[in-house]
């Protein structure tokens, strides 16, 4: 017998599950809460109990493969570790664009003289000294650094030469532009970078507590990771490239609704923890974004499904809406809901609640908790930051103790971005606990807290809701609104008819009115033309009425809380190599390779080099991940004029795609 394994980490859930290859079925699933910081707990949780639910020994598992919400999560959220960029032969104000500033969030940047033009020829002298002058001043706080040159795609000697430095004084994680797309547009490639940068200890975190825990079980298979296209890779490239990781756990749930449910045209919303994911399935296959993966406000140049990603999830944070008229608004932030955390501190979370329910007026705080997430004290933290650390030393701390005063907030801010602490308040899970649909966590306290929640005020002076019970209905209300809202949008963007600003459509009133059915002397109605795969662990819980709303065939698959770690192990290892060939004038042409610009005299010449290089690079990636029987794909992209009858060559571009099914060990 052949067995698969399956393993998904989100913010909240790590999910795994058992399938039998031979006849293409789910033996087993199950979930264990993700666990911080040691992932291996919740890792290790999940993996056993499918194992011991299938009744399936850790030798008998032939594959093992991972998806991940994290790196998704973690830019929604603007948390991952503090970096430093070195930014090589770009002026200060393309360091100002696509986004670029936010995504550095006040990280140290280091400039250098140097870079290179569209032909691969220097411009400058590369500054290493500078370079080495501007590590010695760095704090210890820096976990990695992200190197971005201009036209690094052209030629990456400058960018290689700053990384080998690097890495020889600080022995720290290293990313360089070039190796994460072959795209020009160097502010684009250097907020990738940045970010990919930035995410490195994360994943590495999750990759190693997987590896320890299939150790320990006897499971020798080779281990996978989903990338962002739904394409499987190494462990060791995800690794290296941990951006291509976004929106992992999303195409991985596309390839499990898709196996779960055999629809081929069909919306499908994957609600988690943290995000809610829209994607549109056209004739079985999902279109990948020809922009670059967009997650939160980011646009990067990674190859990734065309998804929608919202911060909306089961574990949003609930906002009161400022002005006269009141309301609710969810997300983006994710975070702990009450009824978990006083699953896991019932002395400190219950006593606290009751505290401010004999009080008239609610604490400032709001009944909000500071849960420290780190095994040691993290170093490199300002004076402020440290004075919060201390407090949370000796564990979790009700919100008004963690911070006490003003001028601690943007402490503990940097702290929860950095991921060193999660704050615990209401949220959507603890509505649904309230109103006894679900029963997972402490019920008891998030009636309590969804109760001292209510007694906030609006703008107006009154209360926010009658009780917790009415504000735990309108809560979920507002969960199947945003919900609404997202799905349509993605209707509008995916729509034949190419309609302009999906966002404000999906809101416009006319919009609302079709929804409502409206039968007056204008009759109006609306309704979603596709059906809806619901996904997630509390897909069953909310997404009846996002249906219904919708006007349209709601499908809930069996197994669909588990359809990411299904779509883990059903997907193939797909990689690709890109490179250009480019002309200074008749008879030169030159090839830009890794190792370095070579110049040709033949046109031909200079394709069928490049040609050859890219198979070799894609080739060597897809056996690496232990693929036998290799297929490749190859795009060429000319581009010539005609000057007096006769062809001029401007630029060439060439793609060779690799691909194949990952070698499966089969058991007797």
């Amino acid at each position: 017998m052949t067995y698969l394994l399956g393993v998904d980490t989100g913010g909240t859930y790590t999910d795994a599950v058992i399938i039998d290859e031979a006849q293409d079925r789910v033996l087993a699933s199950a979930k264990a809460l993700t666990s911080r910081p040691d992932l291996a707990i919740g890792v290790g949780a999940a993996i056993d109990a499918a194992l011991a639910d299938a009744d399936v020994d850790g030798a008998e598992i032939a594959m093992v493969s991972l998806s991940t919400t994290l790196a998704t999560n973690a830019l929604v959220e603007g948390q991952g570790g503090r970096i430093a960029l070195v930014a090589i032969g770009f002026g200060e104000a393309e360091l100002t664009r696509a986004g670029l500033t936010d995504a550095l969030r006040g990280d140290p940047v280091i400039r250098l003289s140097g870079g290179h033009n569209h032909a691969g020829a220097e411009v400058a002298a590369l500054d290493l000294a500078a370079l080495k002058e501007a590590l010695n001043s760095l704090d210890a706080g820096i976990t990695g650094f992200a190197v971005a040159a201009s036209f690094a795609t052209r030629n990456p000697a400058h960018e290689v030469a700053v990384r080998d430095v690097i890495r020889t004084a600080t022995a720290k994680p290293v990313s360089c532009s070039h190796e994460l797309s072959q795209a020009l547009g160097g502010p684009k490639r250097a907020l990738t970078t940045v970010l990919n940068a930035r995410l490195i200890g994360m994943l590495d975190r999750l990759i190693t507590a997987c590896e320890y825990h299939l150790k320990s079980v006897g499971i020798s298979a080779r281990l996978m990771v989903v990338r962002g296209d739904g394409a499987l890779v190494s462990a060791d490239l995800a690794r290296e490239k941990p951006i291509e990781t976004i929106l992992s756990g999303p195409a991985a749930s596309i390839a499990g609704a898709s196996w779960l449910t055999g629809e081929t045209d069909a919306l499908i919303s994957d609600i988690g923890g943290t995000t809610t994911d829209v994607c549109l399935l056209r004739d079985g296959r999902p279109k990948i974004d020809p922009q670059g993966a967009r997650v939160g406000p980011f646009r990067t140049m990674v190859e990734a499904v065309a998804m929608r990603t919202t911060g909306l999830g089961g574990d949003s944070e609930v906002h009161v809406v400022e002005g006269l008229t009141g309301g609710l608004r969810l997300g983006p932030r994710r975070l702990m809901p009450i009824s978990l955390a006083a699953h896991q501190y019932p002395d400190l979370i219950h006593s606290t609640l009751d505290r401010g329910l004999a009080q008239d007026i609610p604490a400032s705080d709001g009944g909000q908790f500071v849960i420290p997430l780190w095994a040691e004290m993290p170093a490199g933290l300002d004076a402020r930051e440290q004075l919060v650390a201390d407090r949370l030393a000796q564990g979790p701390l009700r919100l008004g103790h963690a911070v006490q005063s003003r001028m601690e907030s943007p402490a503990l801010g940097r702290l929860v971005g950095r991921g060193l602490a999660i704050l615990a308040g209401v949220t959507p899970s603890d509505a649904a606990h309230a109103l006894g649909l679900v029963d997972a966590w402490d019920g008891p306290a998030a009636e309590k807290a969804l109760t001292l929640f209510a007694r906030r005020r609006t703008g107006a002076g009154t209360r926010v809701a009658e009780n917790g019970q009415v504000l735990a209905r309108q809560i979920v209300d507002q969960l199947t609104a945003q919900t609404v809202d997202c799905l349509l949008q993605a209707g509008f963007a995916e729509d034949d008819r190419a309609w302009s600003d999906p966002e404000a459509l999906a809101k416009h009133p006319l919009t609302m009115a079709g929804l409502d059915r409206h039968r007056g002397i204008v009759q109006v109605q609306m309704s979603l033309g596709v059906p809806v795969i619901g996904l997630g662990a509390s897909a069953a819980t909310y997404y009846g009425a996002v249906g219904a709303r919708l006007g349209t065939r709601m499908v809930l698959p069996e197994h669909g809380g588990v359809a990411n770690a299904i779509g883990a192990v059903v997907g193939q290892v797909r990689m690709h190599a890109t490179g250009a060939v480019t002309s200074a004038g008749e008879g030169s042409f030159k090839v830009h390779l890794p190792e370095g610009p070579q110049t040709f005299a033949s046109r031909d010449e200079a394709l069928a080099v490049l040609e050859a290089a890219l198979r070799a690079e894609a080739e060597g990636l897809v056996r690496a991940s232990g693929v036998e029987d290799v297929r490749f794909a190859v795009a060429r992209d000319v581009s010539e004029i005609t000057v007096e009858n006769r062809a001029m060559f401007i630029e060439a571009t060439i793609r060779v795609e690799a691909s194949g099914r990952p070698r499966i060990a089969h058991t007797s």
